[in-house]
């Protein structure tokens, strides 16, 4: 994969931070080929790259042989239930649940548990015939789920992007996010905008998805994006609706935050795991009501390597699906 010698900086710091930047959960690494560069991407196997200490003992858990460097592709699914590692593959679960529907226009509830918001540009490009790969170059499709799993494994849907794609197919969708403080103090409702963007490094003539967020008094109905940390005010006016529900246990603590500077941050989410654990129970209470959870038709649960600390994945994957009444033995 080559790029123009203009399109990244010449000094080797500023250009690692912005091949950082770009490609967020891969490493590049970029060879001076005179008037251009070659980019080589590659799923990071460094473990000081996940910042997390007892990242070791968490995949050890886990199991089924996953390396650092091949996190991103750990998933298991059961029934409606998908968990995984990287939250990039909601998307994908979205699409399979998009292929059981009757009538595909219909938009649903997304019910987004977490610590961010997860609305980032894919390095997807839009074109006349649809959507593709703008590291792969292969075609890209909501309705083609092995198109979604090879833009995840490429890269080019990322743990902060994945929303995106989605909202741009279901504009009139509602999103419903639940987050913690320090991020979230009150509750804030927005309009979400779907928009293009011009790609600033792998192709200049690419126009990407984007997602912009208009604050609004509407904190219902079509296209609006609520931010809360109050369950009532999550799950108000939403009786009758589907639901899909994706939770990122970075939602429960955010210790790392994926940044290796953690311990330098005052204002960070890193509960106690006394606190952790009732806050789990209390998600699941609030979710497994009759009502709530007859109307749940998709459920993703990510454990983010790198943010939710790995220490406490075995109990609370447990406590969750226990709570949430999806635990098959």
């Amino acid at each position: 994969m080559r790029v123009a010698r203009g399109f990244l900086p010449s000094d080797p710091a500023e250009r690692h931070a912005a091949l950082r930047d770009y490609f967020c959960d891969k490493d590049a690494t970029a060879a001076d080929c005179g008037d251009a560069w070659e980019l080589t991407l590659a799923w990071p196997a460094d473990p000081w790259r996940h910042v997390d200490p007892a990242l070791a003992t968490g995949l050890a858990w886990w199991g089924d042989g996953v390396r650092y460097e091949t996190m991103f592709e750990a998933r298991r699914r059961s029934g409606k239930l998908l968990r995984c590692l990287y939250d990039s593959w909601t998307l994908a679960s979205w699409s399979e649940w998009m292929l059981r529907q009757t009538d595909r226009d219909v938009a649903p509830i997304i019910l987004h548990v977490d610590d961010h918001r997860d609305l980032g540009s894919p390095r997807l490009r839009a074109g006349r015939g649809g959507w593709y790969d703008l590291i792969s170059s292969e075609p890209f499709a909501l309705t083609d789920p092995i198109s979604v799993a090879h833009a995840i494994a490429s890269g080019a849907i990322g743990m902060g992007s994945f929303m995106t794609p989605f909202v741009h197919r279901f504009p009139r969708c509602e999103v419903r996010h639940l987050c913690q403080p320090p991020k979230v103090r009150s509750t804030e409702a927005y309009m979400f905008e779907p928009g293009l963007l011009v790609d600033t490094l792998l192709d200049a003539h690419a126009f990407r998805p984007t997602i912009t967020l208009h604050p609004t008094g509407q904190r219902a109905g079509p296209s609006t994006y609520l931010l809360t940390s109050s369950f009532d005010e999550w799950l108000a006016g939403t009786e009758g609706r589907r639901l899909l529900l994706h939770i990122d246990l970075d939602y429960f603590n955010n210790r790392y935050d994926g940044d290796s500077d953690w311990s330098l941050h005052a204002a960070r989410l890193d509960p106690a795991r006394d606190i952790i654990m009732a806050r789990i129970d209390e998600l699941a209470g609030v979710l497994s009501t009759p009502d709530i959870a007859s109307r749940i038709e998709d459920v993703v649960i990510a454990f983010s390597p790198g943010f939710f600390p790995a220490e406490f994945w075995e109990e609370a994957d447990r406590r969750l699906l226990d709570g949430l009444g999806l635990n098959d033995g």
